[in-house]
């Protein structure tokens, strides 16, 4: 009989300024769990030598050659079929982020250390060129930062978003972008070229217009009306932008949908889509220790409202469903998205996808491929032995 793994929630827990979760709760494959508590030795010793007040959280990025860069899945409640991440962890430190589970295969935290320990696959551009070398391969549009932010900001100096960005331009293969941050700015030369040519298309994830929840909610983004601009910029540039209002949360951000539509369709976004949150593994109890952190009063509410949606559970993973939700709440917030959309004039994506054409692909030479992996054996024999590399997969 199988076992599922315990997820131990974590009684108390702390804010930490510019950092989503409140806390570095074990993951679910963790053999040693530990609890922290404070005897008040270190408070007293603090007031006598600096030397013992607690460590700034600073971000690490760990340098990581992969073995493979195309991830491929089967659900039916996602427009695409093939992804690429650049990074894993995320030092935007979304608490809401469904993809906080996956620091856990690392033995690392899905909470602190999912915001603070990143990974930057340095060989994804080789990677990928290589991937489209080969005889087998069938184009389809690849969406890029589906499951970490692929321009967070990290990306700044490591730029492989941008590699990657000019591997795909060069052979003419279409791409899907989702992200939250202005850094996607940087890279618009070679999206309004891509857009030019139907091979690419964007999606700019608003959570919520208020400042105030969007810096305890999401806290290394940009700000709301920064991501607004990008939006804006990207239409300017002929650049098809959607705007991702995810994720919905029950008497937190609700109440801004139609709010958030019409700035979106004012920003010129081109399409409009929503989700409900989600809760899966270690997403659960950290997204309710943020609730009592910062709002303790309306907490109870926040979660039954949540499970009237996910059929009396904390999380719904059937396909359908799981992006949805079920029952009156759901089907009221539908009405509403709806309604709106159609007020502000703005394209649902209920109704379609905006194809990318495939037809361009021209795949890279074998002597590029081989060009490419000659380049990336480099790198591996000239890295520098002082500096931090994970070869995991």
């Amino acid at each position: 009989m199988a076992i599922t793994p315990k997820i131990q929630k974590i009684p108390e827990a702390h804010a930490t300024k510019g950092r989503g979760a409140a806390s570095n709760m074990s993951g679910r494959y963790e053999i040693i769990t530990s609890d922290a508590y404070d005897d008040g030795w270190n408070q007293q010793q603090s007031k006598e030598n600096d030397d013992f007040s607690a460590p700034a959280l600073v971000t690490e990025v760990f340098k990581e050659n992969a073995k493979s860069i195309l991830t491929r899945n089967a659900s039916p409640d996602i427009p695409f079929n093939v992804s690429l991440n650049p990074y894993r962890g995320c030092e935007h430190g979304c608490i809401y982020c469904y993809a906080r589970p996956s620091h856990s295969y690392l033995n690392l935290s899905p909470g602190l250390d999912f915001e603070t320990k990143i990974f930057a696959k340095v060989n994804a551009a080789e990677l990928l060129t290589t991937a489209l070398a080969k005889p087998s391969y069938i184009p389809e549009a690849i969406a890029l930062g589906v499951n970490t932010d692929m321009y967070q900001p990290c990306e700044r100096e490591y730029k492989i978003t941008r590699q990657v960005l000019e591997v795909l331009w060069r052979y003419r293969h279409p791409a899907y972008l989702i992200t939250k941050n202005s850094l996607i700015e940087r890279d618009i030369d070679l999206l309004s070229a891509m857009a030019a040519q139907k091979l690419v298309s964007t999606s700019i994830t608003i959570t919520t217009l208020d400042h105030d929840i969007s810096r305890i909610l999401e806290p290394r983004c940009s700000s709301p009306a920064r991501r607004l601009n990008t939006v804006r910029r990207l239409s300017e540039a002929g650049v098809p932008v959607e705007v991702n209002i995810a994720p919905i949360i029950p008497f937190i951000t609700d109440s801004e949908l139609e709010k958030i539509i019409a700035a979106a369709a004012q920003a010129g976004a081109a399409s409009i889509h929503y989700i409900i949150l989600r809760l899966p593994w270690e997403v659960s109890p950290l997204f309710e220790q943020w609730l009592e952190t910062h709002f303790p009063q309306r907490a109870e509410r926040v979660m039954n409202r949540i499970r009237d949606m996910r059929g009396g559970k904390n999380n719904d993973s059937q396909f359908g469903s799981r992006m949805r939700g079920e029952g009156i709440w759901a089907d009221l917030l539908q009405q509403r998205f709806r309604k709106a959309a159609t007020q502000h004039q703005v394209y649902s994506r209920e109704k379609g996808f905006n194809a990318l054409d495939c037809s361009q692909f021209r795949p890279p030479s074998h002597k590029a491929a081989l060009k490419q992996k000659v380049k990336q054996t480099a790198k591996l024999a000239n890295k520098d032995k002082n500096d931090s590399q994970l070869n995991l997969f």
